[in-house]
């Protein structure tokens, strides 16, 4: 996630913007008609296998049943009054008892492949039954999946900060820089290891759940882990010989799983890691051959290290993993550079093994994760199932975090066996090798289109600024798929979220800068261009929306769908841009996470905000929503200075019903620095797992003296205090009743 302030567009296609086509749309009066009706969700209980999904869920609240929580500055997690939460884990925490407990000192003289990751992100959870296989049941045992996203705080991790050049004391920013030198081999392992996926057995015991310690459940699926490469029979071989290293010269097998962000659960019972910003950890240096023009292509539109920095630098986009040996496979993979005769010598393919949606079987701790390249390659921000029905396909829907790009569907060739559940891996490779792959296009209508991705499509076959070879080099490059079939640029698509009850999908539109909105750009899509007048002053659309769509006849294999604005983040006395109605109440500022609780219906939205942050710390709320269309058209009203003149502007729009305070709340604020990000619920909805990502973030260096923006979750009792930890707690009532009701 993180907040992308510099985070570089890598789409520099032609085709247009979300509000590009919906300016069009609102031009038509006939279709502004049928944007405001919408398709009508009366037909849902009587398509086959429906009734079956929404039969016996309780009917949608009419209210939240909780006090709306303060904006908060404190660093704590806040919640409502009658409510509480305890600390699950947190970064460095051992899977085993052999190993010392985290000093929270930087002191820990392993590998870190065996403690809890850093920055936890996406997390679900997985249930044992009596004979060890996975139930939908609450058992009171079961295994807590934890992605881990980020490096961009690991000087917490080292006595004195980041080395480089043997000059301790330093701290890598994510999208910044910092001096180029070789770096100490423990701390570089340390940092790949506390990448990836977190897999924890945990027990329900009279105090709470609690990590079961030497679990031979527990492990770590680090950016070293061995995985293998999955794809359609058809393409298999074409998409390993864009993955041949060094390593393995068959490009069957691949190492490790990066920066995962969001998640996706699959109805078999297998965790989605979601491989986010991993463009960043690769560098290519001085040395080797020169790239063709189609490998600069890929890594451009990627965001990938096509060559080395400029002679003379002192400064790396790479946190310095490569330096620490051109021998040892471990690091010198870092390496972009054709440094061999071939790839089979060299790492120059080492990037394309990432990017991918990587499955794991929680209940097998000797299986091999499978990275899912059927699902295509980009930014994975999560991967969210539509609802199962028996005898139809599966759709997983996917954003790809980064502005101007894509929001994509994968559906299943195999169609749904409910038989499948707790097939692990083979049911993965059922549903998940084989399916097409498809980018959104919105249309001017108000309706939107799934484009295929196939090397048959001729728009895709004679694509000049990409030439495809195949369909294997579709689904590695599917960035470049996307533009050549004209799909819609979207404004950073990060967590998708499926409403239970009626199937809708939910996108978060995270936020825009004033280098890409204007009065002048304004458009249905993206209809605010302003000046924030509080301190912060945040200029462009600061605060961003959240974006829902539903298929044509409720279908996962539909080709059309139709779409509304369902809440825009602001401040509540930011005047003519707060289109939601919000309150001191509700007001809140860059959606990223969300999801939806099958036991209440509730929709969780959880922040990541820079541009709120000096009246709040991130925060999470919980809304009641209502169905597409459900709302009508609103003009706004628009002003922001341009180049040191105010400019004005007008734009129509189309919104959701306004929820007011019954139906939206602020439901915990967290410590400062931290987002919040994963969530999942016990079956009964009494007890909420949420991840704490990276409180503390702006922190300054280790070597400056200055205290850490936060000290959570030491500050509350959790572990050594002195420097802050990400963690996963665990909420609960007071009173043991259903949360948020």
């Amino acid at each position: 996630m993180s907040h992308h302030d510099l985070d570089p567009i890598c789409n520099t296609s032609d085709n247009p913007h979300f509000q590009d086509v919906l300016s069009q749309s609102l031009q038509n009066p006939a279709r502004r008609g049928l944007l405001r009706g919408g398709l009508g969700l009366a037909g849902l209980a009587m398509l086959p296998g429906c009734a079956s999904l929404t039969t016996g869920a309780p009917a949608a609240p009419k209210a939240l049943g909780f006090a709306a929580v303060e904006k908060s500055l404190l660093d704590n997690v806040i919640l409502p009054p009658g409510y509480q939460y305890s600390v699950l884990h947190a970064t460095g925490d051992a899977l085993d008892s052999a190993l010392a407990a985290y000093s929270n000192r930087g002191l820990e003289s392993d590998d870190w492949s065996r403690r809890i990751g850093d920055h936890h992100d996406g997390m679900d959870i997985y249930y044992i039954d009596a004979n060890g296989r996975y139930s939908e049941k609450d058992t009171g045992r079961a295994v807590l999946c934890v992605n881990h996203e980020s490096s961009a705080d690991a000087h917490f991790m080292h006595p004195n900060g980041q080395t480089s050049n043997k000059v301790s004391g330093k701290k890598f920013t994510q999208f910044g820089d910092w001096d180029l030198g070789v770096r100490p081999e423990l701390e570089v392992l340390k940092e790949i290891n506390h990448h990836g996926v977190s897999v924890v057995e945990i027990v329900k015991t009279p105090q709470g759940w609690r990590i079961k310690l030497d679990s031979p459940l527990n492990r770590r699926i680090t950016a070293q882990t061995p995985v293998r490469i999955s794809g359609p029979r058809a393409s298999i071989e074409q998409i390993r010989s864009l993955m041949v290293t060094r390593w393995d010269t068959a490009g069957a097998m691949a190492r490790g799983t990066l920066n995962n962000c969001g998640h996706g659960k699959t109805p078999w019972g297998t965790y989605l890691g979601c491989e986010e910003n991993w463009a960043y950890y690769f560098q290519t240096t001085g040395e080797g051959l020169a790239l063709t023009a189609k490998e600069l292509a890929s890594r451009k539109r990627y965001g990938v290290a096509a060559a080395a920095p400029a002679a003379g630098s002192t400064n790396s986009v790479s946190q310095g993993w490569h330096t620490v040996s051109s021998t040892d496979d471990r690091f010198a993979r870092w390496n972009l550079a054709a440094v061999g005769a071939n790839a089979e010598k060299d790492f120059r393919n080492e990037a394309n093994t990432f990017g991918f949606n990587v499955e794991i079987d929680p209940l097998a701790p000797n299986s091999t994760p499978a990275k899912r390249v059927a699902m295509g390659r980009f930014a994975h921000e999560a991967a969210v199932c539509s609802l199962p029905v028996a005898g139809q396909p599966l759709a997983f829907y996917m954003g790809c975090d980064a502005r101007n790009e894509y929001i994509y569907k994968f559906v299943s060739t195999a169609v749904w066996d409910p038989r499948d559940v707790g097939g692990g891996l083979v049911a993965g490779d059922k549903y998940l090798s084989e399916g097409k792959l498809y980018a959104a296009r919105f249309d001017a209508s108000g309706q939107g289109e799934w484009l295929e991705l196939t090397i048959a499509d001729p728009r895709i076959a004679k694509y000049s600024t990409y030439p495809f070879a195949n369909q294997g080099d579709v689904l590695v490059n599917a960035r470049h798929a996307a533009d050549a079939v004209g799909a819609t640029k979207m404004d950073r698509p990060e967590w998708g979220a499926v409403n239970h009850r009626n199937g809708e999908v939910y996108f978060a539109l995270t936020n825009n800068s004033a280098a890409n909105r204007t009065p002048g750009k304004t458009d249905a899509a993206n209809p605010r261009a302003y000046m924030d007048l509080d301190g912060k002053k945040g200029m462009g659309n600061p605060h961003g929306h959240i974006i829902r769509f539903k298929e044509s006849g409720h279908q996962a294999t539909a080709k059309n769908f139709s779409w509304d604005i369902f809440l825009f983040g602001a401040e509540e006395d930011s005047g003519d841009a707060n289109l939601s109605g919000l309150t001191a109440k509700n007001s809140f500022s860059s959606p990223d996470g969300l999801w939806f609780s099958k036991a209440t219906g509730i929709c969780w939205i959880q922040t990541d905000d820079g541009a709120f942050t000096d009246e709040t710390n991130c925060m999470m709320l919980a809304a009641i929503p209502g169905q597409v269309g459900d709302g009508g058209k609103v003009t706004v009203k628009n002003k922001m200075v341009v180049g040191g003149a105010e400019q004005t502007g007008t734009q129509e729009t189309f919104l959701g019903a306004a929820l007011g305070e019954a139906k939206l709340r602020r439901f915990l604020v967290a410590p400062p620095g931290a987002e919040v990000t994963g969530i999942t619920e016990t079956p009964d909805g009494r007890t909420l797992f949420v991840n704490i990502q990276h409180p503390g973030e702006l922190s300054k260096p280790l070597s400056s003296g200055s205290a850490p923006q936060s000290v959570w979750p030491g500050n509350q009792g959790y572990g050594v205090a002195g420097r802050p930890r990400s963690a996963t707690i665990v909420i609960t009532r007071k009173d043991g009743g259903v949360i948020g009701l």
